[in-house]
């Protein structure tokens, strides 16, 4: 991800831009790794930290926990 403006984006960017780069299946560690290495924001770092422990398939087993927990506009 290098030369990525991840860390200047909103929260919402980083996440989707973070997903579309990670390569599923994915555990919760891989997405933090991800994030960290792309330089995503501590409030995203610490919203990925609080997902559950397990393999997600897809994208689509992350974003409703994300959505869910972290306020509007990130499952829209």
């Amino acid at each position: 991800m290098a030369g990525s403006a991840i860390p200047g984006e909103a929260i919402n960017l980083q996440l989707a831009d973070l997903l579309r780069e990670a390569k599923f299946p994915i555990n919760k560690d891989g997405l933090v790794d991800i994030a960290r290495e792309a330089g995503a924001s501590n409030e995203v770092l610490t919203m990925l930290d609080g997902l559950p422990e397990q393999d997600y398939p897809d994208i689509a087993s992350v974003t409703p926990l994300l959505a869910g927990n972290f306020g509007p506009g990130l499952g829209a």
